[in-house]
């Protein structure tokens, strides 16, 4: 396998700025919210020491795999839609497990840097109800007592919302009850804004989403949580310590880096570092993720 270069390896070990493509007249951004800083060995169970030492490069100082944190804005004309939001502004570090430390808060800075407001946004539409992708749905716009996205529909696919007592389990009532007066359930195969459908994979979650933006002869795969790292497109069969269903998203993992190798098709990583867009090339000459910038 090829070396990374200088500059694909600090890409890498740094959470995303603001990386936008186009899709002939469909514009897609990421809007960079924060950062995760992830144990290794503790996200990805069947990794091992030994191939963690022999890639540094997804790395920080700490031995942390650094991940990124926020959402997709897809604007077509005037109009446009966010999926996901985030993780809001807070921060927690956690003391054991796959998670680190979190941090959020820069997503409503990061839109207003595209010249958007929240009042842009028709509709918030979400890959799963994770705290780190439910953000700022559920927290109010700096300075106000308002819900940022108070205005927006909420798009959920039907099998996650009817799995929301989960959440309230965990402890995130107010996160449900934030979020019910706007939800509105969509189904696989949805269209749910101009070129945007929603294709249900549950693995991740009982009703994870991904969502297929197509035009100007391309299409870009937001696949959410159903990948956390580049490095599993390498080794698909490797599971999250995040999933419900480790076996049902490995074989869905396989599939989808298999589509990701189709002509004119492009992957979006939430949590891919600097590399967030991207496509995958199985050659032999080096990772099989390679980023796009254009």
């Amino acid at each position: 396998m090829a070396d990374l270069t200088a500059e694909q390896g600090i890409r890498l070990r740094r959470p995303s700025a603001i990386r936008s493509l186009r899709l002939g007249d469909t514009k897609v951004s990421y809007l960079p919210d924060g950062e995760v800083r992830l144990r290794p060995l503790a996200l990805l169970k069947d990794s091992t020491a030994e191939v963690w030492a022999a890639h540094p490069e997804y790395l920080d100082a700490t031995g942390h795999l650094v991940g990124s944190v926020g959402g997709l804005l897809v604007e077509h004309g005037d109009r446009a839609l966010l999926i996901d939001t985030g993780f809001g502004p807070r921060t927690l570090e956690a003391p054991e497990g796959p998670l680190g430390a979190i941090r959020g808060g820069a997503l409503p800075e990061s839109l207003a840097a595209l010249g958007r407001t929240p009042a842009d946004i028709e509709a918030v539409a979400f890959t799963h109800l994770h705290s780190d992708h439910l953000g700022w749905a559920c927290h109010t716009a700096p300075g106000t007592q308002e819900l940022l996205f108070a205005h927006a529909d909420h798009l959920i696919s039907e099998a996650e919302w009817a799995g929301r007592h989960l959440l309230v389990e965990q402890g995130m009532s107010a996160e449900v009850a934030a979020l019910a007066p706007r939800v509105r359930t969509v189904a696989d195969g949805q269209e749910v804004f101009p070129g945007v459908r929603v294709r249900i994979t549950p693995g991740h979650t009982v009703g994870h989403a991904e969502y297929v933006i197509t035009g100007g002869g391309r299409r870009l795969i937001a696949f959410g949580d159903a990948v956390h790292s580049p490095i599993q497109i390498d080794h698909p069969e490797w599971s999250s310590g995040f999933d419900h269903d480790q076996a049902l998203t490995a074989g869905h993992r396989r599939r989808l880096v298999a589509e990701l190798a189709e002509p004119d098709t492009i992957g979006f990583g939430v949590h891919f570092a600097d590399v967030v867009f991207g496509r995958v090339q199985q050659d032999g000459t080096g990772p099989a993720w390679r980023p796009v910038d254009a």
